[in-house]
């Protein structure tokens, strides 16, 4: 909450502070430090040169406030927002099969993608972040303002084809983890999550919602420990993060291409648009000028970056157990979901089926509302209907609708009696095809000026970005060639 420049009875003349020297002073990160303005519970004041700034005595009031470690914590939590979702929900049963078949199939030897590809998913989900900031609109309303109908309809078709695969991959893996340890027909339990998850998205708000999924972003962690505990060669771990190793093979390259496209996947790329547009309705940001713009862009970097290191520590150390566990005791294939949850045994033990099963359950009711929303966000913007999850139900009926639709029929995908954890395999590969056509669109998009104005691409997002396109459709059209000669 900002306020005029003021003395106080207390001290006359309090001294300024920057909101980085602020911060330091408290210990705390600098997006909580703005949060807390945000929220009104520590004052700024705009000084000459149109920078925040905080006075001295709110040293005490923040001091306070934070309390202990653990109220820190929980503030810094909730201070994050769409960025935290987006990572978080990017380790979905998806992210959590494909990264553990590739690293039962070839060990350390995948391992570099892990570091290589975190720069590159934080420059695109900046982009898109900085797209729905900028803009206002979500990517399909931006599609739809400046480029022709065929390319609006070209990407939010293959959006929602990747959509409903991952989300039928998703479903049969929670069902096959749930079968672990049940014997109630995997169909009934499909039904009953595709409803429960349906019914959940539709009638919690999302101020409310967005609780829920920070809360399910720690089941994921289960493999970070797991890493810990299993002692692995350090040394041998940091040579394979940082020195590629490729081989020309279709099993290699169809594995990157996977990891690619679970990584870095187009659900992502629309649902972080959109939900920087939900954070501008909940912050009631004005981004008119170009101060509060860049102010909101700052924001929104501490937020995605946080996402993205979350999403790529839980997939570093999932290959890393995965290659440590199975493939270095000749486990390399990974038929069931009890083949995957012997990863977690050095943790876990006997309990290991029952831990891997909580991760693929909490990860899938993270994902799947993401799955959904981010296709209902770009199909309603196509249909010019209101769409948005603050809304009720009946105020943005065909915006849920599509969530419906695409839960309904991604559950209907399991009929069709694929095994999960292929299935999981194949939606990631998918994800990873269709995603290159929609990068190709969003790195136009972003360095567009009558689109971005003066806020395009840094230097350093349109080299990732590009990089990215270009890398892929190298793999791409290497593992084809080699297919078919």
């Amino acid at each position: 909450m900002e306020k005029q420049d003021q003395a106080t009875q207390n001290d006359p003349q309090p001294k300024l502070l920057s909101l980085s020297e602020f911060r330091r002073e408290l210990g705390i990160p600098l997006i909580l430090v703005k949060r807390l303005i945000v929220w009104g519970e520590i004052e700024s004041v705009r000084a000459l040169d149109g920078t925040l700034k905080v006075a001295t005595p709110e040293i005490e009031v923040a001091k306070k406030l934070l309390g202990t470690p653990y109220k820190k914590a929980r503030l810094f939590l909730r201070a994050l927002g769409p960025g935290l979702i987006t990572g978080a929900s990017d380790d979905d049963p998806s992210g959590i099969g494909t990264y553990s078949s590739v690293g039962a199939t070839f060990g350390l030897s995948i391992l570099w993608m892990a570091v290589w590809l975190l720069p590159v998913m934080t420059a695109i989900q900046e982009a898109c972040a900085r797209i729905g900031v900028v803009t206002n609109k979500g990517l399909a309303g931006v599609i739809k303002t400046h480029y022709s109908r065929k390319v609006l309809l070209g990407a939010v078709t293959l959006l929602i084809v990747a959509n409903v695969v991952n989300i039928g991959a998703d479903l049969g893996a929670m069902a096959a983890a749930i079968g672990m340890f049940s014997n109630v027909n995997s169909f009934l339990v499909i039904i009953g999550l595709t409803v429960a998850i349906t019914l959940l998205e539709i009638f919690v708000q999302y101020h409310l919602y967005v609780k829920f999924l920070k809360f399910l972003a720690i089941s994921v962690l289960a493999y970070v420990v797991t890493g810990f505990m299993i002692h692995p060669d350090w040394l041998e771990i940091f040579k394979h993060s940082f020195i590629p190793t490729i081989t020309l093979s279709n099993e290699y390259l169809f594995a990157m291409v996977a990891v690619f496209g679970t990584t870095i996947t187009p659900y992502l790329f629309f649902w972080q648009a959109s939900e920087e547009v939900e954070e501008n309705k909940l912050l009631k940001h004005k981004c008119h000028t170009k101060k509060g713009l860049c102010n909101r862009i700052s924001h929104m970097r501490g937020d995605v970056y946080t996402g993205m290191v979350l999403a790529n520590i839980v997939f570093f150390f999932i290959v890393l157990t995965t290659a440590q566990v199975l493939f270095a005791n000749g486990i390399t294939n990974i038929n069931t979901a009890a083949d995957a949850a012997k990863a977690l045994a050095p943790l876990a033990g006997k309990n290991a089926a029952a831990l891997f099963a909580f991760g693929i359950i909490g990860t899938g009711l993270l994902a799947i509302p993401v799955l959904a929303g981010s296709g209902a966000y770009a199909l309603s913007e196509v249909l010019s209907w209101k769409e948005g999850l603050e809304y009720k139900f009946l105020q943005a009926k065909g915006f849920y609708l599509i969530i419906t639709l695409s839960i309904v029929f991604g559950g209907l995908f399991n009929f069709f009696k694929i095994n999960p954890i292929t299935a999981l395999y194949w939606s990631a590969f998918l994800n990873g095809i269709i995603a290159v056509p929609l990068l190709y669109l969003i790195m136009k998009i972003g360095d567009n000026p009558e689109i971005m104005g003066e806020e395009r691409h840094p230097k350093w997002v349109k080299f990732f970005g590009w990089s990215a396109v270009v890398a892929m459709t190298i793999a791409i059209v290497v593992m084809l060639g080699m297919e078919f000669i």
